[in-house]
């Protein structure tokens, strides 16, 4: 498979048959790096995502991964080079929790193909990776909204793309578990994957991604080095909120609510 270097949008409209979201959006996640989508709620995030992904086609403009339209890429191919880990839900069914992981290895082995040897290696080292091991066995049901989310973070992992798109990952998780998964982050980016997420704070923004764009009312209104763009000026814009900014005499921000 030739190198990959980018997910890339551009001039994009994107939303439902009956209603545009946003438009007039261009964006890149590029491999090797942490993208951060920040904005308000009904901002149109997750409906970006969806279109990022191909699970909403595009309304106008272009997706284009690498030099070839996201659309001309069969779904199986996309499964092995983008995983998507959506915000946190409850489950219906009670596989346990190495199962779910498993799913994510069908983007291998096929919708009907039987979990070889390798997939299960895979699947356990990544709860392991995650810390979560202890899990394997467990009821996905029966465990905690954070945890679950953690295993659909394993469950991404197990597909080994080039690129993980999560949506607000770590909305469910305690502070250590908000941690370990930004960390992840931080860790993919240094094995070489593209990875983009959304997020509520901007201080996750500040310390685990490279870049950041903001989009409000469904378009971009900055985008560029997170250090460039996350000024009090441009998130209070944002939230249409105070935002007050505090300086350590190690010289880290942090933003909090004015």
């Amino acid at each position: 498979m030739s190198e990959i270097s980018n997910l890339a949008a551009r001039d994009l409209a994107y939303g439902y048959p009956a209603r545009t979201i946003g438009r007039d959006v261009t964006i890149a996640l590029n491999a090797g790096e942490a993208l951060a989508l920040l904005g308000p709620n009904g901002g149109g995030k997750t409906t970006l995502l969806k279109t990022l992904l191909g699970l909403l086609p595009p309304q106008a403009g272009s997706i284009m991964l690498g030099q070839r339209p996201l659309a001309s890429i069969s779904l199986a191919e996309r499964a092995r080079l983008i995983a998507y880990v959506p915000q946190s839900h409850a489950g219906t069914f009670a596989f346990t929790a190495v199962e779910i992981v498993l799913m994510g290895r069908t983007a291998h082995m096929g919708l009907f193909g039987a979990p070889s040897v390798k997939d299960r290696s895979v699947a356990h080292a990544m709860l392991e990776r995650l810390g979560i091991a202890h899990l394997a066995g467990q009821p996905y049901t029966m465990i905690s909204g954070g945890e679950r989310q953690l295993v659909l973070v394993a469950r991404a992992l197990a597909q080994e793309p080039r690129f993980i798109i999560l949506d607000e990952p770590t909305a469910s998780l305690d502070f250590g578990n908000q941690g370990k998964v930004m960390r992840q982050i931080k860790a993919l980016t240094g094995e070489g994957l593209g990875v983009l997420f959304t997020s509520h704070d901007p201080n996750q923004a500040l310390r685990y991604a490279d870049r950041v764009a903001l989009l409000g009312e469904g378009r971009v209104l900055a985008a560029g080095r997170t250090s460039d763009v996350l000024t009090q000026r441009a998130l209070a814009a944002l939230y249409s909120a105070g935002v007050e900014v505090l300086t350590t005499p190690e010289g880290r921000v942090a933003f909090l609510p004015g």
